[in-house]
């Protein structure tokens, strides 16, 4: 065991859980458990965004993705990025003005029904559970690596402490714990970027001609195709990953811990120029690991390439800055499964226990005992399934997971805002059309089916062809939600108005503290 690690580790534990105790006392109601009352600051939550994104798929994956990969690996890059425009420009403000706890409050504002409602909730547990069982695969190949510690016992762990983040502390502990991952891991990146690029005298060209020869894929490397032979695969990844950040039910929840719409753009905006500059440094990672730690190093750690990351720490650090980069990977975990938790948590207790169990009479006592055992019922099934997802790379289980929030979140969310004819029928449909139709092509593509033994979870041909499916999900959602809406009677014009004004001016909005 690495005692450096260890007690790196054991001190971000106990910094988290001071912050959750601090946490515990101001969180007394219902608003305080879900959005932290609206108290933060532009930045605070442009850090707390950051903090949420760059997850385990983004450190880990996407670091892994590149060295071994080359070019194809930088996708996941560049459509994280560029998936903010659209949360900016079409996502942010509407959401702020219309919702309260939830992405369902937002559409509720609109149709006022409880499966609206109830299936609004379900997509924002099965898009948070695919989501987190990627971290939890994360955690346990990191703590395995660092520690020793098996991969069950190490799912296991994390597992607990971010059920106590949630329960004990909400959402402002999950957002202070954001904010200190997202400095650490900025830091901890940076550093490494610049070891690297000094390690190739700051020469991109050098950096280039360098890695080209220490890799088996030579100068492909630096082409696409790769790992994505079919374009088709290609284009279902982008679409995927630039429209699935929009449908995010984790992300979209910290547009409600501000008091108002102007304070939730400059979040964004914040946010955007830290994970933009977060995502070039991935350029550095991967190129690094590929350039001095191997391949073959790489996947003798971890077959999906998860520890390039840590592994490239260590050869340009040695043990201090291998275990503080894998402390800082631990960190990031831990925030993220406790945004995800939350998300979740919120969407059992607020949407379907307060308002069709309880049809809105709950009251703030059993709102809050209803979202800390939902928060322990969700963990229990995320740490289940990560037991069986052990070989997968993070930034691919975490595109599975934008391609289901951009095929029944994001269709929904628009029409919401922007087609006056949109109705509830509409709305039930793209969301069950978009969430059935992404999970199946799922379970039917290669991500799943392999005829070579012990590559996928299954053995056998795949009958759907792309590894992801956006690019066939994400219209049937919104044509799921098209033929719903033909299909029933017309929406309340003078409803559609009042939101429409709403959803750009914050007319009624409930301030924040």
């Amino acid at each position: 065991m690495n005692g450096t690690a260890f007690t790196l580790f054991l001190a971000i534990v106990a910094l988290t859980l001071v912050i959750t105790y601090f946490a515990s006392k101001r969180t007394k109601t219902t608003s305080d458990f879900y959005t932290a009352d609206g108290g933060l600051t532009g930045m605070q939550n442009g850090l707390a965004i950051a903090g949420d994104y760059m997850s385990a798929a983004s450190f880990l994956g996407i670091a892994g993705s590149i060295a071994l990969a080359g070019f194809d690996g930088f996708f996941y890059s560049i459509g994280f990025l560029v998936a903010y425009l659209v949360v900016l420009y079409l996502v942010a403000e509407p959401l702020r003005n219309l919702g309260k706890y939830t992405m369902a409050d937002m559409i509720a504002a609109r149709f006022n029904d409880k499966k609206v409602r109830g299936v609004a909730a379900l997509n924002t547990m099965a898009i948070s559970t695919f989501y987190m069982v990627a971290q939890l695969v994360g955690a346990g190949a990191l703590i395995k690596l660092l520690l020793g510690i098996d991969y069950v016992y190490s799912v296991l762990i994390v597992g607990v402490l971010m059920t106590v983040y949630v329960v004990f502390g909400g959402m402002t502990a999950t957002s202070w714990v954001q904010i200190v991952k997202a400095v650490l891991l900025m830091i901890g990146t940076f550093i490494i970027s610049v070891m690297v690029f000094a390690k190739f005298g700051f020469s991109f060209t050098e950096m280039f001609a360098q890695v080209k020869e220490s890799t088996p894929l030579g100068e492909s490397f630096l082409n696409p195709g790769n790992k994505f032979k079919d374009p088709l695969d290609t284009i279902s990844l982008n679409l995927a990953l630039v429209l699935g950040t929009a449908g995010l039910p984790h992300i979209l929840i910290r547009f409600f811990t501000v008091k108002d719409a102007p304070t939730a753009r400059k979040s964004v905006v914040y946010a955007t120029w830290l994970i933009g500059a977060f995502y070039i440094m991935t350029i550095f990672l991967g190129f690094g690991a590929a350039a001095f730690v191997g391949q073959d190093n790489i996947v003798a750690a971890n077959a999906a390439g998860n520890m390039a990351a840590p592994l490239l720490a260590q050869v340009l650090g040695g043990e201090f800055l291998f275990a503080f980069v894998s402390a800082v990977a631990f960190a990031t975990i831990l925030a993220v499964v406790a945004g995800l938790v939350l998300s979740a948590a919120s969407a059992f207790a607020h949407d379907f226990y307060t308002h069709i169990v309880r049809k809105g009479k709950a009251t703030e006592k059993e709102q809050m005992k209803a979202a800390k055992w939902a928060s322990v019922g969700v963990a229990i099934l995320s740490i289940i399934l990560a037991l069986f997802a052990q070989k997968l790379n993070v930034a691919f289980l975490v595109a599975l997971a934008f391609a289901v929030a951009a095929s029944a979140n994001l269709p929904i969310i628009l029409l919401t805002i922007f087609w006056k004819r949109f109705n509830t029928g509409g709305a039930v449909t793209g969301m069950l059309v978009g969430l059935l139709s992404s999970l199946i092509l799922v379970a039917l593509s290669p991500s799943v089916w392999s005829p070579v033994e012990g590559a996928a979870i299954l053995t056998g041909e795949a009958i759907f062809p792309l590894a992801n499916p956006g690019i066939v999900s994400i219209p049937l959602g919104f044509l799921g939600a098209f033929i719903g809406t033909m299909l029933s009677k017309p929406s309340d014009a003078d409803k559609f108005n009042e939101i429409l004004v709403k959803a750009n001016t914050g007319s009624g909005l409930r301030k924040g503290a």
